[in-house]
């Protein structure tokens, strides 16, 4: 395949996709690192040109690694619906584009074409689309899964509590449930990272937010995002296990670097079907974030941005509940400052949308990133226009325990008033029966984290 253009006078030619992917990908800090990224405007240009004409079947030729030497390729190639990519093989990247955000194309009908998409189409898309594409594309798909409740439906907007603390003392993690709950925030999920990964400490975690729940009789899960062993043993124990979790990466290296591999994935999932106390039928929680494979070097040579849609394509195979982009959490490595974050942020949610899993995002920083709370706040509203699924709710956006700037309890609450956005409809209805919500809006009481003290 020839893949050349001609722009402003000078020829451009590109060895190979591999090489064309990441020229056209938008300027991010690791993708210069890696030595993968367009010297000039005018590359990055050419690039995007002679990427909207590849055609689909190309890619689907070409992945970052065949299924014999990568299992996250064969996750991928054996969820394609066959029917569905035979439909679209022969479009161009720019047709798909197109298609995507003409007006005569709605969510169902992108649900169905999205099926015969391989992670490399999703990313060759999404290189050519501007930020206010990505929204728009992104804002036509819903999807909707179900735990204890409801996450994903039009008209609302989801918040993971995550309620951290740099000892795991219960005591103050609890404070910290209560400070959110009264704010909106845990209908996604509360969510604890654990300073300490052993057994004994995740299972007391476990209880201690299952004790909450139940003696409030709050319709949401809990998770601790320990390693997926940790989990899997206190499943096995009998300890209360909402969302199973593990952070996940796009290539077999990369998860090998993480500890994990597809079979236990699959186990995991089995036991989580198994044994964890909601109704279910979607179980599972992942985490990514552009720059993981790199950071591992097992991206194979290949841009961050494809890498990162191959994270959605192995997520859907287990159905998740939710599965969050941390966004900035890598640092400024690899997404060096507001205008790719921003960018990072956009693409990451309208990827894991066209694959078809229920996408948040924690729109985050850390402290050595040109970048600031304003920005980030800037960029949750975006977000909330392409529909995104959740956020984070982190008490005053600071995280004590992980020292990273994210999304507040009170962050949830403005833009659900600015965008008539509710709580996950089970979760309203909770809060409206113990009086911190009326008609969709926070009472006086709200905010107020004694107001759960009176039990």
């Amino acid at each position: 395949m020839i893949l050349r253009t001609k722009l402003f006078g000078k020829q451009y030619e590109f060895p190979d996709l591999r090489i064309l992917m990441g020229k056209a990908n938008e300027e991010k800090s690791g993708d210069r690192l890696a030595g993968l990224a367009a010297e000039t405007t005018a590359e990055r240009a050419a690039a995007k040109l002679v990427l909207a004409e590849v055609p689909l079947w190309a890619l689907y030729e070409n992945p970052v690694l065949p299924p014999d030497q990568d299992e996250v390729t064969r996750v991928i190639f054996e969820g394609l619906n066959q029917t569905s990519y035979l439909e679209i093989k022969d479009w161009t990247v720019g047709q798909l584009r197109e298609w995507l955000l003409s007006n005569e194309t709605d969510g169902d009908q992108i649900k169905r074409i999205a099926n015969g998409l391989t992670a490399e189409m999703i990313s060759a898309v999404t290189k050519l689309m501007s930020n206010m594409d990505l929204v728009l594309a992104a804002s036509k798909i819903r999807v909707v899964r179900h735990c204890v409740n409801t996450i994903g439906m039009s008209g609302t907007l989801s918040s993971r509590l995550q309620p951290n603390h740099p000892t795991d003392s219960p005591e103050g993690i609890r404070a910290s449930i209560y400070e959110g709950l009264s704010f909106g925030s845990g209908d996604s999920v509360i969510g604890i990272n654990p300073s300490d990964d052993s057994y004994a400490s995740v299972s007391r975690l476990l209880d201690m937010t299952y004790d909450v729940i139940k003696t409030w009789e709050i319709p949401t899960q809990s998770c601790v995002l320990a390693h997926v062993t940790t989990q899997m043993r206190c499943m096995q124990s009998g300890s209360p296990v909402g969302l199973v979790f593990q952070s996940i990466c796009g290539s077999q290296a990369g998860n090998e670097s993480f500890g994990i591999s597809v079979g236990m994935l699959d186990e995991a999932y089995q036991m989580a079907k198994k044994y964890c106390y909601p109704a279910g039928p979607n179980y599972m929680y992942f985490e990514t974030g552009q720059g993981s494979a790199l950071s591992a070097n097992a991206h194979h040579g290949w841009d961050q941005l494809t890498l990162e849609a191959r994270n959605y394509g192995l997520a859907k195979r287990y159905e998740p509940f939710q599965v969050n982009t941390v966004v900035g959490f890598i640092g400024p490595e690899y997404l060096y400052n507001t205008e790719q974050i921003h960018r990072a942020g956009l693409e990451d949610h309208f990827m894991g949308k066209l694959t078809g899993i229920s996408m948040g995002c924690d729109v985050c920083y850390t402290n050595h990133a040109r970048t600031d709370q304003n920005s980030a706040e800037n960029l949750m509203v975006l977000l909330t226009a392409a529909g995104c699924n959740f956020f984070m709710g982190v008490p005053m956006a600071d995280d004590s325990m992980l020292s990273y700037q994210s999304t507040s309890f009170h962050d949830t609450a403005t833009v659900r008033n600015i965008f008539n956005l509710r709580p996950a409809p089970e979760f309203e209805a909770w809060m409206e029966a113990i009086g911190l919500m009326k008609n969709g809006k926070l009472t006086p009481k709200a905010g107020d984290p004694t107001f759960f003290l009176s039990r």
